[in-house]
């Protein structure tokens, strides 16, 4: 059986909970809750719109969906606190399971459809998950056959049975049908007696979002109801969204930004319209705002660098409707922060966030300069921050520091990672982030770089250490560093420096087909490789990661042959 989820998270300190409660962050009630609470105030007004399939469900229809989700799952064997894998892509599916989740007390854990077989059985053994939801096929690969490869090994750490939510037309044989899963009431009354009461505590995790972190495959980062239900109420506050707002989801449904920032959760918390959106793909995203009448969305840098290409080309006739584009998951140029207003016709909102918790934003009000050279402030009253040196004193005023927070949404560890969290956290409850930063006067942050051993490419998180350790796996490798090499459009890409073992040869084709079988993520897949015969040190003993990034954006300087 799964161990209970409590057993392995690591709590707030009693003061700090009760002082949250008694300042309002805290509402005390767990998410579905809350979203069942304005589905009754706004009942008939549209809630969410998938673009692909063109389902349309009202709020009244999609807490209805809900509930009956939830006491599917329920009668599957599911049960309050059991962990289920959410490796869905933005439909409408998507919602109406995580909704489902979240009112019976079932956690989901959200995967990235990128995620192979590497990165799921780590998650499903490591949460003790006993379901997972998936597509049937989706950009030619076979999720559901993966899905049900994963069962034996899951099994032997829950000892329980393994659920294969499918989404799709060809369901497998053991597959359940999650489109009728997740399909109308068929007695929304009975459904609601059944779940109400019966359903998850406030302090309760709600979810388990993936850090993006430097040590292996992601850790997991458990948000109680309570923070984050705070979290994408706070931002719905700061992004000025209302009941009449119609908000995009065009990135990976299961990141933080696009699901509580204020995504997902905090749109429908608002009593407003959610758009489900498979790609950001400007062509069909600018036809998408067009067609729904959008005014909120969120995307990255490199999303935002193609939509601006687009409408310097193409226009931006169809924007019109758009508010707020907020961009984040990685730091924002300057340059491309000046161009959004002019070229696309909307309010830039800079966004720096992480899952582990502290969100700071840019306020609409905020001077041009301000919104477009830093990327904001902390949303809450009662975030902490502090910029310390390489012995966690403060700096100067002015001067870059490493990052550490905490606050009411800002988890006091990660799950089941005690070791790594001896390292994340100090004892006192600060999280490092692993960014460096410096602070204006005014309070805003301006993100210089990171302290971490981590590749952002396009948002998405990758671990040096990871990639290392897979391409150690080749008999051809004596010595890898991977590191991240500077990349125009994506920020940032893998590289690789190998020391070959003496005679062997090696290329970046070879180590790509290694990990490939090995059922590793696409997007951490090295796409440049530097060939060397030894790797230099730093005093203690350690490869000088500095100096390699160094080099690779010598290399890739213009005139440079790398």
């Amino acid at each position: 059986m799964p161990s209970p989820i409590s057993d392995h998270t690591v709590p707030w300190p009693d003061a700090d909970a009760e002082r949250f409660v008694e300042a309002g962050y805290w509402a005390g009630a767990p998410l579905g809750d809350l979203l069942r609470g304005v589905a009754e105030r706004t009942k008939d007004a549209p809630a969410l719109i998938d673009a692909a399939d063109g389902t349309r469900l009202s709020h009244a229809e999609l807490t209805e969906r809900a509930d009956a989700a939830a006491v599917r799952l329920l009668d599957l064997g599911l049960a309050r606190g059991h962990r289920l894998i959410m490796q869905l892509g933005n439909g409408w599916e998507f919602v109406v399971l995580t909704l489902a989740c979240l009112r019976a007390g079932i956690v989901p854990v959200m995967a990235l459809t990128a995620h192979r077989r590497t990165e799921l059985t780590y998650l499903a053994r490591h949460a003790e998950a006993t379901a997972i939801a998936v597509p049937d096929v989706l950009r030619d690969f076979d999720h559901q056959v993966l899905a049900h490869e994963l069962g034996p090994a899951v099994r032997e750490v829950t000892g329980e049975a393994w659920h294969v939510l499918v989404a799709g037309e060809n369901l497998a044989p053991g597959s359940v049908d999650l489109r009728a899963l997740c399909g109308p009431s068929t007695d929304p009354a009975a459904d609601r007696a059944r779940l109400d009461g019966a359903g998850p505590d406030s302090r309760d995790v709600a979810v388990f979002l993936l850090s993006g972190g430097t040590t292996g495959l992601p850790k997991l980062i458990a948000r109680t109801h309570d923070d984050y239900a705070y979290n994408a109420r706070i931002a719905v506050e700061y992004a000025a969204l209302g009941p009449d707002a119609v908000y995009l989801v065009s990135l990976p449904a299961g990141h933080n930004f696009p699901l509580a920032c204020p995504g997902i959760l905090g749109t429908l918390l608002a009593g407003g319209r959610v758009v489900m959106l498979p790609s950001p793909e400007p062509v069909r995203a600018f036809a998408t705002i067009a067609a729904e009448g959008v005014t909120h969305t969120a995307v990255v840098p490199a999303v935002a660098a193609r939509w601006l290409e687009h409408a310097a080309e193409h226009g931006a006739g169809e924007l019109t409707s758009l508010r707020v584009l907020q961009v984040g998951g990685a730091r924002l140029a300057d340059n491309l922060a000046h161009r959004i207003k002019p070229t696309l016709g909307t309010r830039l909102q800079q966004v720096f966030g992480m899952a582990e918790g502290l969100l700071n934003v840019t306020r609409l009000d905020d001077d041009e300069e301000v919104i477009c050279t830093t990327q904001g402030r902390p949303v809450s009253p009662a975030d902490e921050v502090r910029l310390v040196d390489a012995f966690d004193i403060d700096v100067p005023p002015g001067e870059p520091g490493s990052l550490l927070t905490r606050g009411p949404y800002t988890p006091r560890g990660y799950y089941k990672a005690a070791e790594q969290n001896t390292r994340a956290f100090t004892a006192d409850g600060w999280y490092r982030s692993g960014d460096i930063c410096r602070m204006t006067p005014e309070g805003n942050l301006i993100v210089e770089g990171r302290d971490k051993d981590m590749i952002n490419r396009g948002g998405e998180k990758i671990s040096a250490e990871e990639v290392e350790n897979l391409v150690y796996q080749l008999p051809s490798v004596r010595q890898v560093a991977a590191v991240a090499m500077p990349d125009p459009v994506l920020g940032e890409r893998v590289c690789l420096y190998v020391v070959p073992k003496p005679g062997a040869t090696i290329t970046l084709d070879e180590i790509r087909e290694s990990m490939e079988r090995l059922g590793v993520a696409k997007f951490k897949l090295p796409e440049h490789l530097v060939l060397v015969d030894e790797l230099k040190s730093t005093k203690v003993g350690k490869i000088d990661k500095k100096a390699l990034r160094a080099d690779i954006a010598d290399r890739l300087s213009p005139g440079v042959t790398a």
